[in-house]
């Protein structure tokens, strides 16, 4: 009987989520509190807004449009501010001066998976993003990120001129609707256990525990 299959674990996410950001930060830690654990993170995409056009959206009116007005983002983005603090995230959301389609940035971490790279590229455009304030609709943002990565950003700068895995993308989001994922974070864990939003390391931690000791044998 083996015991060495790892424990799957899918995040539902989207990279202008700042939410998601704190999550993947609370995953890690985690999985530090678990180092007989043997775990493989995938990352699907979400959309928080899929009427954005693919050049994106002025920030102010986005947020104007989103929330209001600038100050009562402030407001909402202040708890965000806080809780990255806490996880070691400098937000800088003065910074950012478009609120992005992230379709192209999620074909990234498509691409990233068949070379087991999809974390990487996560964090780069989580980072750019979030702390530089880039614009995730800029190609040469994307290739920056790729190649901070690790990707072949030669290979990477021919698809995205391309509709390369979009229907896929789009497909992926609608089939995170349809399973009844309204927010994220979303980790789904050994397909069995969700989690939804960014929960303490502790909360995700006992989870993948739980999900360990109730693993059938194979």
């Amino acid at each position: 009987m083996s015991t060495t299959a790892p424990i799957v674990i899918d995040v539902i996410s989207d990279v202008m989520c700042p939410w998601c950001f704190i999550g993947k930060r609370r995953l890690e830690k985690a999985l530090m509190l678990l180092p007989q654990s043997t775990v493989k993170v995938q990352w699907h995409p979400y959309q928080l807004d899929a009427t954005l056009p693919k050049e994106g959206k002025d920030r102010k009116k986005y947020l104007e449009d989103k929330f209001g007005g600038e100050e009562r983002a402030k407001e909402i983005y202040a708890q965000v501010r806080a809780a990255g603090a806490a996880e070691e995230i400098n937000f800088q959301f003065e910074a950012i001066k478009k609120a992005p389609n992230t379709i192209d940035s999620h074909r990234l971490i498509r691409w990233a998976r068949s070379e087991s790279m999809q974390d990487a590229i996560v964090e780069e455009l989580f980072k750019l993003y979030f702390t530089e304030g880039e614009d995730l609709t800029d190609k040469s943002v994307l290739l920056d990120a790729a190649d901070r990565a690790g990707l072949n950003s030669e290979l990477i700068s021919e698809l995205l001129d391309t509709n390369q895995d979009v229907k896929e993308i789009e497909s992926d989001v609608n089939r995170a609707h349809e399973i009844g994922v309204t927010g994220v974070p979303f980790f789904i864990i050994d397909g069995r256990f969700a989690v939804a939003g960014a929960e303490t390391p502790e909360t995700l931690a006992a989870t993948i525990r739980h999900a360990e000791e109730t693993k059938s044998g194979e």
